[in-house]
């Protein structure tokens, strides 16, 4: 339990690097060109792909498990990984207010966070189905 514990940290830190690089490829090339009504939206959806992508890739090299709770249970764990950095780094670290943070559930502003938090939620276990791994 402890392995599957740590590797399900492991790979949710490439996502987090991930996440950081798309977000910084948005506010620095993104929005200036294309304006923040269409780059937020893209960056949601690419950060979701790239999600996908990096649970895809990692399932049958570090799993391979044929037990769908494995995959169910490391979805949810990334899933309370992501709330918990956004809340927390976001409030703690980047100093943001607690009405800004939940801004980034705001779909009518463009924002598609909630797409990325349910990518992160079904990842695992949609790429383990797909895989044939259960």
């Amino acid at each position: 339990m402890v392995s599957l514990l740590l590797k399900t940290i492991g790979i949710w830190l490439i996502i987090v690097i991930l996440a950081i690089l798309n977000g910084a490829i948005r506010e620095k090339l993104l929005t200036p060109n294309i304006g923040s009504s269409i780059a937020l939206p893209m960056s949601g959806l690419l950060l979701s792909i790239l999600i996908l992508l990096v649970a895809f890739v990692t399932m049958p090299s570090f799993f391979g498990s044929s037990e769908r709770k494995t995959y169910i249970f490391m979805g949810a764990i990334w899933f309370l990984l992501t709330l918990s950095f956004e809340f927390l780094f976001g409030h703690f670290v980047a100093g943001k207010s607690w009405h800004e943070i939940i801004q980034v559930f705001n779909i009518k502003k463009g924002d598609l966070f909630i797409v990325v938090v349910f990518a992160t939620l079904i990842s695992p276990w949609l790429s383990a189905k797909l895989r044939g791994l259960i």
